[in-house]
């Protein structure tokens, strides 16, 4: 398997076929509601002097209601563009990320101990159950749909991009052309039989969930969050890195989405994301990089154990959850907006 600097380049690689493309998480119906921009003083005084019957206690019957004109500056699209990311963030990153982390540890797991009769089948209905508190989360059709797309997305990714092809690289004679897999060839230039085990596991691990999804199982929804963690861990990249990335695509996806809707330009998006977006990420991931699911992962956990413990795994105070009630409204009206470009 390659190295984490260049898992790292192929994830966040744009070009990627991973569905986030047509994918504005909310932010085309927060801005088609007028929850975008908020008029500047100058811009509100001036509409209340064009109306006079205007008084903040209440309107002139005789006019109409005056409409604040939005102030059209690039700085105050780009702040209202940054305010809704760190919102996004905010509310993404508690009920996300502990899905990522939970999929990413039993998927490890299952990597590192290289398999066993039970163990595949066991990781699975962990993984199926990460997937079905998933969907009794979220709490709209539009999130829904565009977290299964992406989700499956990535699980067709790891089995058509990320797959070793059979036949390349069996054999290396060159020393330099040994070298740049060294952490998955063994000395004398053979794939180490290792890591083609754990490799064919994975292999065996993402299709099986992938198949289970696209048959309708009724606990297996490929949702997003989970499936990110199953590739991460696949491709054998470390949890920090996954939900790093993880929250910076995510981040990097709601600019790219203000971009395509001509609410502001590519380089202001590039000095949003430089200057703002990495140290937004960097907040929410010390917020919630250690907030876990509650679902029992740990490895012995399956069976014999009291009401006492049951309660503790029941009662998780540090577990994932929604904060940000306005933009799961605004999400869910997404499919009544006259026109849209977007999924979700």
């Amino acid at each position: 398997m390659a190295d984490e600097t260049t898992i790292l380049l192929l994830l966040s690689d744009s070009n990627l076929p991973t569905g986030s493309f047509v994918a504005s998480s909310g932010l085309e119906s927060f801005l088609k509601h007028g929850f975008g921009f908020v008029p500047s003083l100058p811009a509100l005084t001036t509409t209340l002097s064009n109306n006079p019957g205007t008084a903040i206690g209440g309107v002139n019957q005789s006019q109409s209601p005056p409409t604040p004109t939005p102030s059209g500056s690039s700085t105050s699209k780009a702040e209202a563009i940054t305010t809704f990311i760190r919102d996004s963030l905010s509310t993404y990153a508690p009920s996300a990320l502990p899905f990522v982390s939970d999929a990413h540890y039993v998927v490890s797991a299952l990597r590192s101990s290289g398999g066993g009769k039970e163990a595949p089948s066991r990781t699975l209905e962990l993984l199926k159950e990460l997937d079905a508190l998933y969907e009794a989360m979220t709490l709209n059709h539009v999130a829904r749909r565009a977290s299964k797309a992406q989700g499956v997305a990535l699980l067709s990714l790891y089995s058509k991009g990320f797959s070793h092809p059979p036949g390349l690289g069996l054999h290396f004679s060159s020393p330099s052309a040994s070298s740049w897999n060294a952490n998955a060839t063994a000395s004398d230039g053979r794939i180490d039989n290792a890591t083609n085990d754990a490799d064919t596991h994975m292999s065996t691990l993402v299709d099986t969930f992938k198949l289970a999804v696209r048959c309708g199982d009724t606990d297996a929804h490929g949702h997003l969050p989970v499936c990110w963690g199953v590739l991460c861990a696949a491709l054998g990249l470390s949890l920090a890195r996954t939900q790093h990335l993880h929250l910076y695509l995510h981040a990097r996806s709601l600019l790219s989405a203000a971009v395509r809707l001509n609410t502001i330009g590519p380089y202001a998006a590039q000095q949003i994301l430089l200057h703002v977006g990495g140290a937004l990420v960097n907040v929410q991931l010390g917020k919630c990089a250690r907030l876990r699911t509650g679902v029992r992962i740990a490895e012995g956990s399956s069976g014999g154990t009291n009401e006492e413990e049951e309660r503790g795994w029941d009662e998780t105070t540090d577990g994932p959850a929604t904060t940000w009630p306005l933009g799961e409204i605004l999400a869910a009206r997404h499919d009544l907006q006259h026109s849209r470009i977007f999924n979700s």
